[in-house]
């Protein structure tokens, strides 16, 4: 079946970076474009990133443009966010997505703090 997991979340001080991983299996992630969304506590969940299913084309949010980068490994099935310069506001549960597709991972927590 198909199974997202997503790993590499932490605690970071302000300024910081994290690489974020999501493994997939039970499809092939080639065949889409990929996502990450995040949710922050009492909001609702927000796209960050997508990627094309070649890796030739991203599209960021406002609010991480020129902080944050996805890319993919299609042999090994898994997208990854490098996460720099972050902020208090970044501060959320990230989730990976396959577009189309209506599975999600149980996320990782990124909390950036001094």
């Amino acid at each position: 079946q198909v199974q997202l997991v997503e790993s590499g979340g932490g605690l970071v001080q302000p300024g910081g970076s994290l690489r974020l991983s999501c493994a997939a299996s039970g499809f092939t992630i080639r065949q889409y474009a990929m996502s990450w969304y995040r949710q922050a506590p009492g909001k609702e969940r927000e796209l960050v990133a997508v990627i094309n299913g070649a890796g030739g084309s991203t599209t960021y949010a406002n609010s991480v443009k020129g902080r944050f980068t996805i890319s993919r490994d299609n042999a090994k099935n898994t997208v990854y966010l490098q996460m720099n310069s972050l902020k208090p506001e970044d501060t959320a549960v990230y989730y990976c997505n396959a577009v189309g597709l209506k599975h999600w991972g149980q996320g990782t927590q990124v909390t950036v703090s001094s």
